[in-house]
Parts: structure tokens; sequence; C-alpha cells
């Protein structure tokens, strides 16, 4: 199996900014792609951005400029820095992470979710 966990939500005011964090562990041969998904109350999850192993990234056109991925391959570790923060970016922001197990599965993973809210 895989883990996901999450860190780095938490209350900030407009214009603020925060650092997400998410390490992946167990039986991983390769992350193929790792990213960022969100939800707020009363919508559907949303991509917000995801990278591939090779760096490639795809970012929603609402954090573009503002919201940058990296990711550490030695560690399993995707990094979210969020700036020029929004109240309509507050959500529960979720990892993912396409994952080739060891025993050759290609398999989906989530967090558990970490809020992020977003003052006025």
């Amino acid at each position: 199996q895989v883990q996901l966990v999450e860190s780095g939500g938490g209350l900030v005011q407009a214009g603020g900014s925060l650092r997400l964090s998410c390490a992946a562990s167990g039986s991983i041969f390769r992350i193929n792609v790792m990213g960022w998904y969100r939800q707020a109350p009363g919508k559907q999850r949303e991509l917000v951005v995801r990278i591939t192993s090779g760096g490639s990234t795809n970012y929603a056109d609402s954090v573009k400029g503002r919201f940058t991925i990296s990711r550490d391959n030695a560690k399993n570790t995707v990094y979210l820095q969020m700036n020029s923060l929004k109240p309509e970016d507050t959500a529960v922001y979720y990892c993912n992470a396409r994952v080739t197990r060891l025993a050759g599965f290609i398999d989906d993973y989530w967090g558990q979710g970490t809020q992020v809210t977003v003052s006025s």
C-alpha cells in the first residue's frame, strides 16, 4: 500500500502565503504524477496543479502566477507554495499521487486533506 501525508494548511489573511507538503511512503516503485486538488464547500473537487516525474507541470488558470509546485523525487515529496492567497482559495486541499507499485500495478492515492482558509 501507499500512504500520503499532508501538512502545512492553516488560516491566513488575504495576500498571505502558505506552503503545503505531501510525503508519500509505502510500496513505491515510481511516482508518475503528483498533484494537488482542492474542494470548497458545495463545490466539486478541482485540479490545482500537478507535476510529472520529469518536472512537467499543469496549473489551473486560477492559480497561475501565484502558486508554485515543486517535487523532491528522492524523498517522494511534493510541495505547493501558495502566494498572494485570496478568499476564493479557501478549500480543503488534497494531495494526489499516481504510483507504480513494486508489484507493477498503477494506482491513484489520496491524502487525507488539509484545510486552507483565507480571510478577507
